[in-house]
């Protein structure tokens, strides 16, 4: 890759403050973007854009062009792993692709790219970005549950002051298992352990990780979640994670455990969670992602008195774009200086 300069597309929608930012932070790009060519956002961060949005044809090949004139692509073109397998093959000179997901990797698999292209492309992701918001989403989930919330909605909805003193649980008295200790888990035992909680986390390494008093290998999970007060999974949708937390898992449980997801839906087996609410051995489930997205109509999870649902929504933020915006501007940087770049997805096990 030439050291002097480094042309970037615009594969989806960036605001201007950010591409200011990216520009500001490294001179050395020339950036390649037109004016109406990527849908607008409905939302600050909102990536897919205005689902209703569509290019005209002459606008079609102006976004082509841009994008089989450039080194490298701020995003995959429309989210849409169609466009990023049309990139990949009419540009030869593309070699590094940077996705505005913590993870991607659903994308780039589905674009069902050759060993070949994958290894000319560098693919990074924007892992870490959202690892604050995600944490702080996971505490209201467990806290959610140890104040008994819903309980305390039903109670003001019906004006019921109710029947004598409450007994809630307290994070300081807890152990927290977190199913996965990569940016996100990290951050997320962190604010735990900030508040007195035990915080136990599992990773394939057995090395010591920062606030986490227990390091538990994947083989000893199911063990591990029947000792815990709470769970919460920051695991990465791949095919060794899928249904990873099923019935061996959710059916060894403690009752009243609390279960959150901030990672992937693909995770957990919903036909054994549902079970375990049902049965009380999980008290209470706070889900920002689920196995299909959105939510069928007819999943229990909706009406379920002891769940609590987001639409994939907890990592989003005002400073989301700044953020992934600063991160692809040091990877720039990297990239012209030969220096390995950061958050390198593993392109065998697309994470």
């Amino acid at each position: 890759m030439p050291d002097h300069t480094l042309k970037v597309a615009l594969g989806v929608t960036l605001d201007d403050a950010s591409v200011e930012l990216v520009l500001r932070r490294e001179p050395r790009i020339e950036l390649l973007r037109g004016p109406g060519l990527t849908p607008p956002w409905r939302w600050s961060g909102d990536w897919e854009g205005d689902p209703d949005w569509r290019r005209d044809p002459a606008q079609q090949r102006a976004f082509e062009a841009l994008l089989d004139d450039a080194d490298a692509l701020f995003g995959i073109p429309d989210v849409s792993p169609e466009a990023l397998a049309r990139t990949v093959r009419s540009n030869p000179r593309l070699r590094w692709v940077h996705t505005t997901a913590a993870g991607g990797g659903g994308q780039v698999r589905a674009a069902g790219l050759t060993a070949e292209e994958l290894e000319r492309v560098t693919v990074t992701t924007s892992a870490g970005m959202h690892a604050e918001t995600l944490a702080e989403w996971a505490l209201l989930g467990v806290l959610a549950g140890a104040k008994d919330l819903r309980r305390l909605e039903a109670d003001q909805a019906s004006r019921t002051w109710g029947d004598g003193r409450r007994l809630m649980r307290h994070v300081s008295e807890m152990t927290v298992l977190v199913v996965g200790l990569g940016g996100i888990g990290r951050v997320v035992a962190q604010r735990f352990a900030a508040l007195g909680a035990t915080v136990w986390g599992t990773s394939r390494r057995r090395e010591a990780v920062e606030h986490v008093d227990r390091v538990v290998p994947l083989d000893d999970l199911a063990a591990a979640a029947a000792q815990a007060d709470a769970i919460v999974s920051a695991l990465p949708g791949t095919d060794r994670t899928t249904g990873l937390l099923g019935a061996e898992v959710f059916g060894g449980l403690r009752p009243g455990t609390l279960f959150v997801n901030v990672g992937r839906g693909t995770v957990v087996d919903e036909d054994a969670l549902v079970e375990a609410l049902d049965a009380g051995r999980v008290g209470f489930a706070a889900l920002d992602v689920t196995a299909v997205e959105p939510l069928p109509v007819d999943s229990p999870l909706w009406g379920h008195p002891s769940v609590l649902l987001s639409p994939h929504t907890a990592a989003l933020s005002e400073q989301e774009p700044r953020r992934i915006a600063a991160l692809f501007a040091e990877n720039a940087t990297r990239l012209l200086d030969g220096r390995p770049l950061r958050n390198v997805m593993d392109t065998r096990e697309f994470y």
